[in-house]
């Protein structure tokens, strides 16, 4: 029998009518056998997630007042779901049981993970599968760091002889049992590790909205979706700032060569957006040129000019070790015959003024400027490579646009191209481009 992993959003989650829309999508496949699940999110634009709400708790624990107000609203939203679903999950208790641990025992990641926690039991309970508390499962080290090889192995022992399980996402535990998180919206990472581990023919994840879009809809209005798009490309957009899916996710299925489809709870017959590892070079063709448009605002460019640097051995060393010294990296790093210039997240250097003295004392340069409030964008498309007149198109659309572009990095593979523009410039760079190559 094929098996999927399925792995359902907190807005997928909110409460009990959507439980039931997820059953209703699960059991419609017989193939959809393990079932990882979000914590609880906002079921009306004024509402409050439910890992807010624990983080919200935990920092209260000094304040018992604040923390009994805060972890009743907690407690009456899980009892609420079991109670509408009729089922019976032990929340009383298990609630208890975390409100005691959350008290005087627990760390912030424990907190923060019992939204995951309390959710998988209710639909275990729901489904009538096997629960699976992730920490079993999802090994880090003890200093925190994450251990992919262990948990493949922790996965492929417990599931071998359990046909159907809910395995709640986001969290793990290190061998002496202590709960270690991943970083916010990491329940896509669990379902990426369940279904290697599993050796799934698919992995759902399932969300509100129907797939990836080509640009963000906040920008530009009516953007088209993405039917299929692959690996490489998706991490593109995943980094520059496309959020459907936690970038750090797709590592795991790819290296299994497990096809992801990002599907709408909401509208579980759209057809979503199926994440492959190749597509045929037809494939690509029907496509068109570029695959989707995404961008970051907030970096800046520190620029280092100094004479002759062309013929200076090991000037680029010196600055990249100044970087590593202050625990930075960069996004690119263009250079000219006398300058080299670093791209850099602005929010990440905690002293510019410092950066800058050590880069001038260990360089040794004539000069160094930066300009602040910068954006990257990419055009991410593997149907750009070998297309002639590809950037001739883009720059014609941008210089129409009246946007100045402050730099342009294309790499070998031609997938994608990277432009820097002033922050100013990033809504009509990305309209820009988008109306360029969609028609």
């Amino acid at each position: 029998m094929a098996i999927k992993v399925v792995k359902f959003g907190g807005s997928s989650l909110a409460d009990a009518s959507q439980f039931a829309k997820v059953k209703d999508i699960i059991t419609a496949d017989p193939a959809r056998r393990y079932v990882v699940p979000s914590a609880p999110g906002k079921r009306f634009s004024d509402d409050i997630k439910v890992t807010d709400l624990l983080y919200r708790c935990y920092n209260a624990r000094d304040d018992r007042e604040t923390f009994e107000k805060t972890f009743e609203l907690i407690r009456q939203r899980y009892l609420e779901i079991e109670r509408d679903l009729n089922v019976d999950a032990g929340m009383a208790k298990a609630l208890d049981d975390v409100k005691y641990e959350m008290l005087f025992q627990s760390s912030s990641d424990y907190a923060a993970s019992r939204g995951e926690y309390l959710n998988g039991r209710i639909m275990a309970a729901y489904l009538g599968y096997t629960f699976v508390d992730a920490a079993s499962v999802i090994v880090f080290d003890e200093d925190g760091t994450f251990n992919p090889a262990l948990t493949q192995t922790a996965i492929s022992c417990k599931m071998e002889n359990i046909t159907h399980a809910v395995v709640p996402g986001f969290y793990g535990a290190t061998p002496s049992g202590r709960i270690v998180t991943f970083s916010r919206g990491g329940s896509d990472i669990t379902g990426s590790l369940v279904a290697a581990g599993v050796k799934a023919d698919e992995y759902e994840n399932w969300t509100d909205v129907s797939g990836c879009l080509m640009a963000d809809p906040r920008v530009v209005k009516g953007a088209k979706p993405i039917g299929v798009v692959t690996y490489n490309e998706l991490r593109e957009l995943a980094y520059m700032g496309a959020t459907v899916m936690h970038e750090d996710a797709i590592y795991p299925a790819r290296q299994a060569n497990i096809p992801i489809h990002i599907k709408n709870t909401n509208a579980p017959d759209d057809a979503g957006t199926l994440i492959v590892s190749r597509i045929k070079k037809d494939e690509i063709l029907s496509r068109g040129v570029v695959t989707g448009i995404a961008g970051k605002k907030g970096f800046c460019i520190i620029t280092l000019e100094k004479n002759m640097l062309h013929n200076e051995i090991g000037f680029g060393r010196r600055a990249l070790s100044v970087l590593e010294l202050h625990h930075l990296s960069f996004e690119h790093m263009p250079s000219g015959i006398d300058t080299l210039s670093l791209v850099i997240d602005e929010k990440t250097i905690p002293d510019m003024e410092r950066l800058l003295a050590d880069l001038t004392h260990a360089c040794n340069t004539d000069s160094i400027e930066i300009v602040h409030d910068i954006s990257l964008i990419a055009v991410v498309g593997l149907g750009m490579a070998g297309n002639k007149g590809t950037a001739a198109r883009l720059f014609a659309a941008l210089a129409e646009a009246d946007v100045n572009i402050r730099m342009i990095d294309q790499g070998s593979s031609e997938m994608n191209i990277i432009l820097a523009v002033d922050d100013t410039d990033y809504d009509a760079t990305i309209r820009a481009a988008y109306e360029a190559f969609v028609k």
